[in-house]
């Protein structure tokens, strides 16, 4: 089968450069297999390590954005079409997808933690009120994820090009009409479905979004009071909020308990280090433009090893929190979840070697990304069921312990191998 490319764009990150290289042309095979005979070259010259072109490859994903619209043949497409396609695409990175499943995975699994902890209140019309929590949510996440976007072009730029405002693939004024969509729609759903008090949370993260990102305020300028924003929109807020309004919604008040305090500052403290560490990759960019960060006044080393630092010390919180509480923890799985994952974040932690800070940066935040995306996930999934008193609500518990524990070690040999092809 032959596949004609309608339109291929590489989005190069350069050094020194502002704008991206645009391909006129599509590459032949030709040209794709110098790609990896050169990869294979480069692999045999000191220094560098063994997979190179798996690197290569992964790393060009990672700092180049490639978008293909693949057709039988060339004639015919229309230009409408394409727009909206292009549209899409820019749109879909203007929402920074990697945030939506984080902030998703996290409030559907303290919407079932309360519906576990309540069984016998469960409604079907829940599920609809839960459907536009979720989609509030969303639109909160992509009104602070897009207006620092707007106000970060200059960084962009040199940190992060392949985002859409800073490539030139989604307008100034765009970008503005889908954050002031997102405010208002964001604000009309909690306000119609959720009361007086979560609505005011929302308008807090909103408002805590927007002093982050814009002048005069644009408190990411001060590394501390940065971290300290982040950690609480994406960590207390969000959890303390979803759980609260899910209780409203039972018709309950609200009430801590034991699983929930855990859930909610476990993943606190995962944000503390998404919020430490995220700047990693960004120490050149925010040089340039005089932002000051924790990388930027630290090092790139010293923030990585803190991040992971942190890491580690929250699962030993959790184990310890599963031996002194065995009534309200299953300690027995929430003590060898924890276990694997702190002995291979330690494993990886060790197995890191960086030939600059360059690679250090990029390495690092591998470091801290991928247990961000699975091990908190877990955290999130196993949550559920790994406190005492689900018993009645999962009638197959065991079976969904056994599966989970399979599903918890592929994750961990995942992200082993991840670090292993990415930062060794």
């Amino acid at each position: 089968m032959e596949l004609a490319f309608s339109s291929l764009r590489f989005s190069s990150h350069q050094q020194n450069a502002d704008r991206y290289r645009k391909l006129t042309a599509p590459p032949s095979c030709n040209a794709a297999n110098l790609v990896f005979k050169s990869s294979n070259n480069l692999s045999s010259l000191p220094g560098l390590r063994k997979n190179f072109s798996n690197t290569l490859l992964y790393r060009t994903y990672e700092h180049t954005s490639i978008r293909a619209c693949s057709q039988v043949g060339t004639a015919g497409s229309d230009p409408v079409l394409d727009k909206i396609s292009q549209f899409k695409d820019a749109f879909w990175r203007f929402l920074r997808p990697h945030t939506i499943r984080g902030t998703a995975l996290g409030s559907a699994s303290l919407v079932t933690r309360a519906l576990i902890e309540n069984p016998n209140l469960i409604r079907w019309s829940l599920v609809l009120k839960a459907f536009s929590g979720l989609i509030a949510l969303i639109c909160g996440n992509g009104y602070i994820v897009g207006i620092n976007q707007i106000y970060d072009i200059g960084i962009d730029k040199v940190n992060k090009p392949y985002l859409p405002i800073a490539a030139g693939d989604l307008s100034v004024q765009s970008a503005w009409i889908l954050v002031l969509l997102f405010a208002v729609a964001g604000l009309l759903i909690v306000g119609l479905n959720f009361g007086p008090f979560i609505t005011s949370l929302y308008c807090l993260g909103l408002f805590l979004g927007t002093i982050y990102s814009v002048p005069p305020f644009r408190l990411k300028r001060f590394a501390v009071i940065a971290f300290l924003i982040i950690a609480t929109v994406r960590g207390f807020l969000l959890n303390y909020g979803v759980y609260y309004a899910t209780r409203a919604a039972l018709g309950l008040s609200f009430e801590w308990s034991s699983p929930v305090a855990f859930i909610t500052t476990f993943v606190t403290v995962f944000a503390l280090v998404i919020a430490i560490t995220k700047d990693l990759p960004d120490v050149e960019g925010d040089r340039k433009f005089q932002i000051s960060t924790l990388a930027t006044k630290l090092g790139v080393r010293n923030i990585a090893f803190l991040g992971s630092g942190l890491l580690l010390t929250n699962y030993i919180g959790a184990v310890v929190a599963a031996i002194y509480m065995p009534q309200a923890f299953r300690s027995s799985l929430m003590i060898m979840v924890h276990v694997i994952l702190a002995s291979c974040l330690v494993f990886q932690v060790l197995s890191l070697r960086f030939e600059s800070d360059h690679d250090c940066a990029h390495g690092c935040w591998k470091e801290q990304i991928t247990p961000r995306k699975q091990s908190q996930h877990t955290i999130d999934l196993y949550g559920i069921f790994s406190m005492r008193n689900t018993s009645s609500f999962l009638s197959s518990n065991n079976y969904l312990i056994k599966v989970f524990v399979r599903w918890t070690l592929k994750k961990c040999k995942f992200s082993f191998w991840f670090a292993k092809e990415n930062c060794l």
